[in-house]
């Protein structure tokens, strides 16, 4: 907690706020690891959530939960995200994060297909204690669309303390190798500015460059 106590100033400023939340979308340019996936056998959205998720990890203002009106840090978290169930209605997977890619998208790819297959609304925390629905970030993926801007339903802004990401349809393939989404992160922004999103893009397109080479 040695780096929030430097930020605790800006925290308190923030936690004062009826809204406390910024929100920016933004286009990430990272390597187009669409041939890589192909090439290995590795479906790409797991492929890219692995990486989204752990650059994630390593950043820590990601990290801070409100946990009985104290600023805590968790250590990790749940891999989760929205998919759509055989009714095309929304549902959740949720999964232990694991650092092999191979055992993540293995768990990921199980996840996601129990979660497809059930009517009923699954994974939704409620069933979890209040520590651990701390630990979580939200995401959800539509690549039907060109996403330029994303507002999320928050119950309460004030105690919203969860980082919120999205992502669209990924580009088509470049001549400089490169592959274009527009991602969007909310966070509260006593714990991140927009400067910790640059590091979170920047993060993101370095894992994906160092298991591609």
């Amino acid at each position: 907690m040695q780096n929030f106590e430097k930020r605790r100033d800006r925290y308190n400023a923030f936690a004062s706020f009826e809204n406390p939340l910024v929100n920016l979308s933004f286009a990430l340019e990272v390597p187009d690891f669409r041939p890589y996936c192909k090439q290995h056998g590795l479906p790409t959205f797991h492929f890219f959530l692995y990486h989204v998720l752990h650059a994630l990890k390593g950043i820590d203002n990601y990290m801070y939960r409100i946990y009985q009106e104290e600023v805590i840090k968790i250590e990790d978290f749940w891999a989760s995200y929205t998919v759509i169930n055989q009714d095309q209605n929304l549902n959740f997977a949720r999964f232990e994060m694991s650092d092999d890619l191979n055992e993540f998208i293995a768990r990921s790819v199980a996840s996601a297909k129990q979660a497809e297959a059930s009517t009923r609304l699954v994974n939704t925390a409620e069933e979890l204690s209040e520590y651990e629905q701390r630990r979580n970030i939200y995401i959800t993926c539509m690549p039907w669309l060109k996403l330029s801007s994303i507002e999320h339903p928050i119950y309460e802004h004030k105690s919203y303390d969860i980082p919120s990401l999205a992502w669209g349809r990924y580009s088509a393939p470049r001549a400089d190798g490169k592959l274009t989404m527009t991602m969007a992160v909310q966070a509260h922004h006593g714990f991140v500015d927009g400067y910790h999103v640059h590091l979170l893009a920047e993060a993101i397109a370095e894992r994906i460059t160092r298991t591609i080479k």
